[in-house]
């Protein structure tokens, strides 16, 4: 979870002589050649690194005999972060090409997945103040959530890896806790903070309740004041009651948690817009949320200028409902929220609030078939897989700010709403722009209207992670 997770030195072993050049392998073909990986020999041996680095090359993976200015992961086993700096100050590498630094276990599990898998050293760093902020929310400290919040918006933006101590100067938004966090992370590859965290009861049950559709932090504290501390003793025990929304996630609990592929996304959007247009033909829709800025969120569908057609029909009636007829069986479970949107209300003052637009909360079946190259992430011996879906209707005009609003992590959109009160004295949500010094709403047909409104520059959608 940390910068950079190493086991223990164990007793030094001898090391082999060098493998001559008939051991050598022969070039394979390079599959990810945006990482350029090097594995460092000190403390593995030569034959566990020649062994690994014939591995990783039949994987396609494009590993360097040798460090250069082109690497950018190094590899290494039982040493400390310091360890592998201390090498790297001898080899007077350029901190203009500071490689990432990663244990062996990140390299077993790329070659595992096939792939390379999101565990570099950066990312590590976000990810122990992700955890310690994840933590705060559930104990109800907004302060120090905000705080922790921020530091990993900060750190996932940064364009270089932090090493030392001295790379975090002139960052904004690190206090001296964040800082001693990051600096015992550098020197002693994990923080005491966050692994103490990690191990705790109380965010295991709340990490592990809060994952099922429907539930929330208040029902995660009443089941673990009553001694809950597992999914299956939760769905077992006969005295508690569930909602609907609780019901479908722990049916389609396995599927919901699973990450939504690019693929699937697509194929979720070409169903809903289907049987959109079968209604509204002039409807205008598009897919966001997670999918703009990431692959790995579900799919948020927006429509502009109508209600929300019937979802489906339980009479004998004519008409077919939105998701029936030809698409008869694909909805699982669906949750409708009447609009309460006022024209002419200014936007909130909250930089959290939501918007006030018809929704409906959606889990639909998708059909392996409809997936692009049967992409589908969903296990064998299934034919379908259960995805969340959230439909959100807004009037025409509206379009550009709901679009910028569901797009983008929580904390860029907190920011950019406190920035927009700040330093423009204006008043930004889903709904509207509102100049607070002319008295006026600003009109915008596009996100890139909007930002000009702000005086910022456009920022792209998969920007907008920090």
């Amino acid at each position: 979870m940390d910068s950079l997770q190493m086991a223990h030195p164990g007793p030094r072993k001898k090391r082999p002589r060098q493998m001559g050049a008939s051991m050598a392998s022969p070039p394979q073909d390079i599959k990810f050649r945006d990482l350029v990986l090097f594995i460092l020999e000190k403390k593995m041996g030569t034959t566990r690194r020649a062994f690994l680095m014939e591995l990783a090359r039949r994987k396609g993976f494009r590993v360097e005999n040798e460090l250069s200015d082109s690497v950018t992961h190094i590899v290494a086993e039982n040493n400390s972060g310091s360890d592998v700096l201390e090498w790297l100050q001898v080899q007077k590498v350029r901190a203009s090409s500071q490689p990432e630094l990663l244990d062996v276990s990140w390299l077993i599990e790329c070659m595992s997945a096939g792939k390379p898998v999101a565990t570099t050293g950066q990312h590590q760093l976000v990810d122990a103040f992700e955890v310690l902020a994840e933590n705060c929310e559930f104990r109800e400290n907004e302060g120090s959530y905000l705080a922790f919040m921020r530091a990993a918006s900060v750190l996932k933006s940064l364009p270089f890896t932090i090493v030392s101590m001295k790379d975090t100067e002139g960052i904004p938004c690190l206090g001296d806790r964040v800082k001693s966090i990051i600096e015992e992370i550098i020197e002693d590859g994990e923080s005491s903070e966050v692994k103490a965290v990690l191990n705790d009861e109380r965010y295991q049950s709340f990490k592990l309740f809060t994952s099922v559709f429907g539930v929330g932090l208040k029902t995660s504290e009443k089941w673990f004041r009553m001694g809950f501390r597992t999914l299956s003793k939760i769905r077992s025990d006969k005295t508690l009651k569930f909602t609907r929304m609780q019901k479908a996630g722990f049916l389609y609990y396995e599927d919901l948690v699973s990450c939504v592929t690019q693929a699937e996304a697509e194929a979720v959007g070409v169903l809903v817009k289907e049987a959109v247009w079968a209604f509204l033909p002039d409807a205008f829709v598009t897919v966001t949320g997670g999918f703009r800025s990431s692959a790995v969120k579900r799919p948020w569908l927006g429509l502009s200028n109508r209600q929300i057609p019937p979802l489906q029909r339980e009479d004998n009636t004519s008409r077919p409902g939105l998701l029936s007829g030809r698409g008869r069986g694909l909805l699982l479970y669906y949750d409708l929220v009447e609009s309460t949107f006022e024209k002419f209300k200014l936007p909130s003052r909250k930089v959290d609030a939501l918007d006030h637009f018809q929704k409906c909360f959606l889990i639909l079946k998708l059909h392996h078939q409809r997936v692009d190259g049967g992409k589908s992430s969903q296990q064998e011996g299934k034919t379908w897989k259960a995805i969340r879906v959230d439909l959100v209707m807004c009037p025409y005009e509206r379009r550009a700010f709901a679009l910028l609003g569901w797009t983008g992590s929580r904390q860029f959109e907190r920011d950019l709403r406190r920035y927009a009160t700040h330093e423009r004295k204006m008043m930004l949500d889903n709904h509207a722009l509102y100049d607070k010094t002319k008295r006026i709403f600003l009109e915008a047909e596009s996100e890139e209207d909007i930002f000009a409104h702000l005086g910022l520059e456009y920022i792209d959608p998969w920007e907008r992670n920090a």
